[in-house]
């Protein structure tokens, strides 16, 4: 259980460098749009990592 949530935090964390990275790529729009993006980017990051947590606890609890 732990090796299991281990990858899916480096996953995760893989996952925001990606997009952190390639954020500034891309068309003229969207370079002028990144801080906006970004912080869009960020909180759906925030939402999915928070709902991951909730959803690894349910599973610890009703499942384990």
């Amino acid at each position: 259980m732990t090796l299991g949530l281990v990858l899916v935090i480096i996953i995760l964390i893989g996952a925001l460098l990606a997009t952190l990275l390639l954020s500034g790529k891309g068309d003229e729009e969207y370079s002028k749009a990144t801080k906006k993006n970004t912080t869009n980017l960020t909180v759906i990051y925030v939402v999915v990592i928070l709902l991951s947590f909730i959803a690894v606890g349910v599973y610890i609890r009703w499942f384990v």
